[in-house]
């Protein structure tokens, strides 16, 4: 404990995270929720001494529910996206981690391997996804080149481009986010796993037990925590998901003359398309609502996870 006569001291030491903290995060959040309901707000107006002013209000939120089908379409994507890949990807890398621990001798190498794509840049690794799904030429054409993954698995799928199914999209879309985000939780599960007392390993073996079982009842209790944590990061990560679809898709967000009710748009993309045309209030709104989504799920999350995790 530090004594009260020296406490000053420390709030030295603090005050210059405090202040960052303060104009960077906690007065962007406060102004968010703020011009949320500015009706008819634009910091480029207030310059000119013409502006009108603006009132407080639900306009905002009017207008974003206004194009029901956009905001619809890009709200069924966001949950879709998240319940898609988020148990996928925490399983497999849950798989994946248990693998490594049991690798001594190429266990640095391989973590190395698999965390690459963590500090590859997503529209990078987007655009190369785009190249290997994308067919080049007209679909259906004898003479088009159906890309890399339909060459391989011999087949003519229409993945992405114009005519292609909702479903082939969100299949891309998966395939990618689940291979981008297990480099993360494999770290975070790789180092929960080296923190496992052997004892319990090697009571289980004296015993018997099967592999399976010891999986079931050892690593995945004792895990929990870590488990947890991934879970509720990767679906705050699923619900802000936008440039890896920028990567693959494009601007457009899907294939070219798609409708924006027909589109891969994300509830970040609402929030990027409202500003180019100055709709800061209604940007802010989408913003807020996407952070009452992220709320709600990660409250059901804790709650859920009180029952089965072990600390």
């Amino acid at each position: 404990m530090v004594d009260k006569s020296q406490q000053w001291k420390a709030w030295i030491y603090l005050a210059p995270a405090i202040v960052l903290m303060l104009v960077f995060t906690v007065w962007p959040i406060f102004n968010t929720i703020m011009m949320a309901f500015k009706e008819g707000y634009n910091p480029m107006y207030e310059l000119n001494p013409e502006f009108d002013g603006w009132t407080f209000g639900l306009q905002n939120f009017i207008d974003l529910f206004a194009h029901a089908s956009a905001f619809t379409n890009a709200l069924v994507n966001t949950l879709l996206l998240c319940v898609l890949t988020v148990p996928i990807s925490t399983m497999l890398a849950l798989l994946i981690a248990v693998a490594l621990h049991s690798i001594k001798p190429l266990q640095k190498l391989l973590q190395t391997i698999f965390f690459l794509p963590y500090v590859t840049n997503s529209i990078a690794i987007g655009m190369v996804f785009s190249v290997m799904f994308n067919i080049v030429g007209d679909v259906g054409s004898p003479d088009a080149n159906y890309g890399v993954i339909n060459q391989i698995f011999g087949t003519m799928i229409n993945w992405m481009n114009l005519g292609s199914t909702k479903v082939a999209n969100y299949a891309v879309m998966v395939i990618y986010i689940v291979w981008n985000a297990l480099p993360f939780k494999i770290l975070v599960l790789l180092g929960g796993l080296q923190g496992v007392n052997k004892q319990y390993y090697d009571a289980a073996k004296v015993d018997g037990t099967s592999k399976t079982r010891v999986f079931w009842r050892i690593t995945v209790p004792l895990v929990s925590p870590m488990i947890v944590y991934v879970l509720i990061t990767g679906f705050i990560g699923g619900f802000k998901e936008y440039s890896s679809i920028v990567g693959i898709f494009g601007e457009d967000m899907g294939a070219t003359g798609q409708q924006a009710h027909e589109n891969m748009n994300t509830m970040v993309g609402v929030i990027y398309d409202a500003l180019p045309s100055g709709q800061y209030g209604k940007a802010s709104a989408a913003a807020l609502v996407l952070f009452v989504i992220i709320l709600i799920v990660t409250l059901i999350n804790l709650k859920i996870s009180k029952k089965s995790t072990h600390y």
